[in-house]
């Protein structure tokens, strides 16, 4: 009797012990199927994908949306704006929408620049960057930290060199009077040379409010080209300055500077969507001083393209200011050159 007893209270144990291991199976298994891995998904659908959330329309330039990029002109400019002139006699060598009124970005800098100059405020005062100076514009970022301290004369350098944006605002807002003051003065003094196209907001060009037109622009230029000081930042290729315990280089925004064949006495680049790539100049070409305004470029190197193809234009036979028998000599030349060269080889 015990041994049936027994026997019987083994048989539902045993029962027991195969449910709980087929339950423990069964939840095994179902865990396994929940945890297992996706299939992969093909690249080319992952990259489609990826293609067309990264895909963002480009804003439009004030150029583009009003159909100035239709205007053609003999070079194949991209820019919609361009104007050439002779520094000393005002001649137009070329132009293309002159009057056209749009923003011009960071060629603010170039009045911001000659305020400051003309001011004649210490180059050697200390100034710390602020909240102030943060971009509430286009929310850019910047390397000149909250908190940083640099002298005038170093904001300006690369606020023209480099177009350094807290560098500029901390300039106007550092001016007698504040930045209030400050803007009211870059107007006055537009208004002074004859700017009659020219309004002005703030200091950094990134507001889109900031306008001019290239004939404008030109008699900034001519005007900011009779300050060494100008000349000098604005055509320096790199300045290094210490912030905190780190040295940190700045570089020019305008590679043409760098340029064995180019002789830039001024220069300043500039650019937001609203503006497109902007460069104005002014630099010395066959014995004579030349003012350049390229506004509105599409394309990131345009202008650069753009002031190449009017150099070339300009040192052809067909130049206005080469006359030809400088450029038959000129090509005499090269060519004696060329054939040294080959007896050389």
């Amino acid at each position: 009797m015990l041994l049936a007893g027994l026997t019987v209270s083994l048989l539902p144990t045993h029962s027991a012990q195969a449910a709980t291991a087929a339950s423990a199976k069964a939840k095994a298994k179902a865990t396994s199927v929940r945890k297992a891995k996706p299939a992969p998904r093909s690249p080319r659908k992952v990259a489609a994908r990826a293609a067309v959330r990264e895909i963002v329309p480009a804003k439009p330039s004030f150029g583009q949306m009003y159909g100035l990029h239709d205007t053609e002109d003999p070079l194949d400019l991209k820019s919609s704006v361009a104007l050439v002139l002779d520094q000393d006699t005002n001649e137009v060598l070329f132009s293309k929408n002159p009057q056209a009124v749009l923003p011009i970005a960071s060629i603010t800098k170039l009045m911001t620049a000659l305020l400051v100059v003309e001011a004649n405020q210490s180059l050697d005062e200390k100034i710390t960057i602020s909240d102030e100076d943060k971009d509430t514009e286009k929310f850019t970022g910047s390397r000149l930290a909250v908190g940083t301290t640099l002298t005038r004369g170093e904001l300006l350098h690369l606020a023209l060199m480099s177009s350094e944006n807290r560098a500029a605002h901390a300039l106007g807002r550092n001016y007698p009077g504040g930045l209030e003051a400050f803007v009211g003065a870059m107007n006055l003094k537009a208004h002074a040379l004859g700017m009659v196209d020219t309004h002005y907001v703030e200091p950094t060009g990134l507001s889109s409010r900031n306008q001019s037109s290239a004939k404008d622009l030109a008699m900034l230029v001519k005007t900011a080209h009779q300050f060494p000081l100008i000349r000098e930042l604005s055509t320096s290729t790199e300045y290094t300055v210490a912030l905190g315990r780190r040295l940190v280089r700045f570089g020019t925004t305008n590679g043409l500077v760098k340029k064995a064949d180019w002789d830039i006495g001024l220069q300043k680049t500039g650019f937001i969507n609203e503006a497109g790539q902007c460069l104005v100049m002014q630099a010395q070409m066959a014995g004579r001083k030349l003012i350049m305004v390229f506004l509105d470029s599409a394309g990131k190197y345009s202008r650069i393209g753009d002031a190449e193809r009017v150099r070339k234009w300009l040192m052809s036979n067909s130049s206005p200011i080469v006359p030809p028998a400088a450029t038959a000599t000129a090509t005499a030349a090269a060519a004696t050159a060329t054939a040294a060269t080959v007896l050389i080889k």
